[in-house]
């Protein structure tokens, strides 16, 4: 299996990063190497790990340059129970550059599938489908605060 890993220059060799425990949305991509080069090349995610076998992904790591990221691999419909079909997933993308984006996603033919527009409970936002379908809506709305840290 072939590995690519992009670490931290301040790391020490062999000492592991822990991150803070996240949410992470997973895809899986009839042809996984062309949906992680759409979501680096197009769309801006950053490469953190891919564990390849060949043609097939095992594993990949994309971290999204403003926080958070996905996990995805190749479709084995022999594999896990509980694994999504291609093509029917989501995930919303909080960013503080939405026009930008757009005008960037637009101008490279991305399928957009919901024109941007402020919404009503103050983000502005808009959607687009990847290759394999796959659902990725990107807005200004982080969330509200938790509990307790507002």
């Amino acid at each position: 299996m072939n590995t690519t890993r992009t670490t931290d220059s301040t790391q020490a060799p062999g000492e592991r990063r822990l991150r803070a425990p996240d949410v992470w949305p997973t895809f899986q991509a009839h042809d996984a190497p062309a949906l992680i080069d759409f979501l680096t090349g197009t769309v801006g995610f950053e490469r953190t790990a891919v564990y390849q076998d060949g043609d097939r992904v095992a594993h990949a790591q994309l971290d999204w340059p403003e926080g958070g990221g996905i996990m995805l691999g190749s479709y084995d419909p022999s594999g896990e129970k509980g694994c999504l079909q291609p093509g029917s997933s989501g995930a919303y993308i909080v960013t503080a550059h939405v026009d930008a984006l757009h005008e960037r996603l637009t101008a490279a033919g991305a399928r957009i599938v919901r024109p941007i527009e402020d919404q009503p409970y103050g983000s502005r936002e808009f959607a687009i489908a990847d290759p394999e379908g796959n659902t990725w809506s990107f807005g200004t709305y982080p969330g509200e605060p938790r509990r307790g840290q507002d």
